[in-house]
């Protein structure tokens, strides 16, 4: 088993397709709340909301 993918991201808002093209899942969009992260329900992935994004005012604040 693989270990779950951090990804960084720039953005609160993200959608995710599971990366694996038609392996994947189908295309979602979430939502970081005050937390500043988010896990994908499908496939996982871990979302982190980066300090560039919450100096952007991401940061749900």
């Amino acid at each position: 088993m693989q270990p779950i993918e951090t990804i960084y991201v720039d953005t609160p808002s993200v959608g995710c397709d599971g990366g694996g093209g038609a392996l994947g899942h189908p295309l979602v969009y979430l939502t970081m709340e005050k937390k500043g992260e988010i896990d994908c329900p499908y496939c996982g992935r871990h979302f982190v909301l980066s300090e560039a994004g919450k100096a952007k005012g991401g940061h749900g604040h």
